[in-house]
């Protein structure tokens, strides 16, 4: 049988986003295991792309033999609905979907509406879909009405990398999301501000591009917080690994996570983590390992902070509980193998 797939994505794969990373591993994966993968490009500004690209991608998808294996990321998948309803019987076609799109952070309940049901209606259309975490499973069964036997599950891989010694002084607390409304930012610089008379400084890694005006209300929000001597924008880095190994701990407030690569490697770095109970986060981050508290909650943020940076001994006792949650976490081999296994069924 040949292993043979075209895979369509939106914008770029190169950016450095946790759905884009996912996608370029199984990628590099599949083709180390002998498949024969051709990268379509769907073109800018999914979800909300223009009229023009969206007549593009679907001009671009409609062009593929009949029968092809067709893997296209959630991303754009759930905006071409109209487009699955004339020829998905055409292909066997596979929806990858990292979250629902509906589920962003930052849209009011017209788009958030509008776009639930045309991810409802594509995914209706999907031989198989592919989610990313349990949680997004059982949400894809209880709300887009996908059925459990048309969905699998292919946890994102954690590479082993150097664990943090957790021996700064003062320590570092690193944050690393794209500068968008979901990643919460702002609650972090807020919670910050709350217990700046402990000895800390910060980093926050990520992308200002793809939400320009979060970008420039976070540095206004920092510029006036009176910490910006503690507190780095830092943008984005090659090597987050490295930043990962050089903390002590890692904080981020998303308010919605489809899994959360990034805590997933904290963990398996050593990090104690706090974080919020959003989305795929309480799966993916122990008890044990941090402190996980309610979306937006500001003080709550600060206190699990204050926890940490005050209390050496639980500091060092939730990064050995992380490092031995990291250790049980899958490898890109093994959701790789998932992939593959799947593909192979669909085909």
């Amino acid at each position: 049988m040949s292993q043979s797939l075209v895979f369509a994505y939106p914008g770029n794969l190169e950016l450095k986003t946790g759905g884009y990373a996912y996608d370029r591993r199984v990628i590099e994966g599949l083709r180390a295991g002998g498949w024969s993968i051709t990268l379509l490009s769907l073109g800018e500004g999914f979800p909300v792309p223009t009229a023009d690209v969206l007549d593009e991608a679907e001009r671009r998808l409609s062009a593929l033999a009949d029968g092809t294996l067709l893997v296209i990321d959630g991303l754009a998948f759930g905006v071409l609905d109209g487009w699955a309803e004339r020829h998905a019987h055409r292909f066997n076609l596979v929806a990858l979907v990292h979250h629902p799109l509906a589920l962003e952070t930052g849209i009011d309940s017209a788009e958030q509406e509008r776009l639930r049901r045309s991810e409802v209606k594509a995914l209706s259309f999907a031989r198989h879909v592919i989610v990313t975490s349990p949680m997004t499973a059982r949400e894809l069964e209880a709300t887009y009405g996908v059925e459990p036997q048309r969905m699998t599950v292919a946890v994102p891989g954690t590479e082993r990398a150097a664990i943090s010694p957790g021996n700064g002084d003062p320590p570092h607390i690193l944050s690393i999301g794209t500068l968008t409304p979901r990643k919460a930012h702002d609650v972090l610089i807020a919670a910050l501000k709350r217990v700046e008379h402990l000895p800390w400084r910060a980093t926050i890694i990520g992308s200002r591009t793809l939400s320009p005006q979060t970008a420039a209300s976070l540095q206004h929000q920092l510029d006036s917080s009176g910490l910006s001597g503690r507190i780095t924008l830092a943008g984005e880095t090659d090597d987050v690994r490295a930043e990962l190994a050089r903390a002590d701990i890692f904080a981020l407030a998303s308010r919605y996570e489809g899994y959360g690569m990034v805590f997933a490697e904290a963990l398996s770095q050593g990090l104690p983590i706090v974080a919020c109970q959003a989305g795929a986060i309480p799966d993916v981050v122990p008890e044990e390992a941090g402190f996980l508290v309610p979306v937006d909650d500001v003080e709550a943020f600060a206190a699990a902070l204050e926890r940490l940076l005050s209390d050496p001994v639980l500091r060092h006792k939730k990064a050995k509980a992380a490092l031995a949650a990291g250790a049980r976490l899958p490898s890109w081999n093994d959701t790789t193998e998932i992939f593959a296994n799947l593909l192979r069924t669909v085909q």
